[in-house]
């Protein structure tokens, strides 16, 4: 397949490549301060983020198999139309496993200044088999200096309502597992997937780990932070359209019995997601649902503050 490059902006580039290592077609990202971030067009999926360094900002296991019909081992991947196995579909529905289309018609206004992807996936003859609802999901890629943005769009095209649940499953790297916390879930109610989904509530003033992690907090606030100490960086979760968030880590039992997980890669990734899980969300035929997510990187020094909801700004 031959390269296409389309320039965003006078110094940025999208470029669409095959991968040399799985034979996948990708876009590859990159704005005029050098940050980068890799979409595959299978699973709609962000597979690379990284800072103008080059450092990598995102996990991806070392043993993600880019093989369809698998999902990847990493990056950020769309849960949909089911999270978890919550529901009669296989884990996390079928939109992280299956090929999307390039979006001909994006809806959203063109982005001027940003690196921007449009990527749409409707269901085949197969998916409308095990879920017979006919729909439009799009997902808007959006790349500028030190931010990462998605924007996923779900639209009914069918003639009856349907209901869904959806996650942004995104992967963290961090440095040591042992040494980040999270900010913004302190005295929020979760159900906890170890424990049979049981309802508790947030007693710390942040979230650390120290043995396997697998909760879903309810109404959380529109940012969150991740902090590496480590690293002296913090990652700041922006949401809109998700009043739940999903924290992952599998420690070292569950990452050992998974086939495309190294077993000691669970101490540098965690995952916070932006979910809309608790309450499934109802479309009427023709309705549309809108979600964001934002990823900064800042240093953790900058940090304080950014929790104050004045200085909070979430794009729509």
């Amino acid at each position: 397949m031959s390269n296409q490059s389309q320039p965003a902006s006078a110094n940025s580039m999208v470029e669409m490549v095959m991968d040399s290592t799985s034979g996948l077609q990708k876009f590859k990202l990159r704005e005029p301060k050098g940050s980068s971030a890799e979409i595959f067009l299978y699973g709609g999926q962000v597979t690379s983020w990284k800072n103008e360094r080059g450092e990598e900002l995102l996990f991806m296991s070392s043993k993600a198999a880019f093989k369809p019909p698998n999902p990847i081992r990493g990056g950020i991947a769309i849960c949909y139309p089911q999270f978890s196995n919550m529901g009669s579909l296989d884990k996390h529905g079928f939109a992280r496993n299956r090929v999307w289309s390039i979006d001909p018609n994006p809806s959203l206004p063109p982005s001027k200044d940003n690196t921007v992807v449009n990527l749409l996936l409707k269901p085949t003859n197969e998916d409308m088999k095990i879920w017979p609802h006919s729909f439009e999901l799009r997902l808007r890629v959006t790349l500028e200096a030190g931010k990462l943005q998605l924007t996923p769009r779900v639209r009914n095209t069918d003639s009856k309502p349907f209901t869904f649940t959806l996650a942004v499953h995104t992967y963290l790297s961090v440095s040591d597992i042992s040494d980040v916390r999270v900010e913004g879930l302190e005295t929020l109610d979760y159900f906890d997937n170890l424990l049979d989904q049981k309802r508790f509530t947030e007693q710390g003033d942040s979230l650390t780990f120290d043995s396997e992690v697998d909760r879903v907090y309810l109404s959380t606030p529109a940012s969150l932070a991740l902090i590496d100490h480590e690293k002296k960086r913090t990652f700041v979760i922006r949401k809109s359209g998700f009043p739940d968030a999903v924290v992952w880590n599998p420690w070292d039992k569950k990452s050992k019995a998974m086939v495309d997980f190294g077993d000691d890669e669970y101490m540098r990734m965690v995952s916070i997601e932006a979910a809309a899980v608790e309450k499934p969300i109802t479309l009427k035929p023709g309705e549309e649902w809108t979600g964001y997510q934002e990823l900064e990187v800042v240093s953790s020094s900058y940090f304080s503050g950014q929790m104050d909801p004045v200085n909070l700004k979430v794009k729509s």
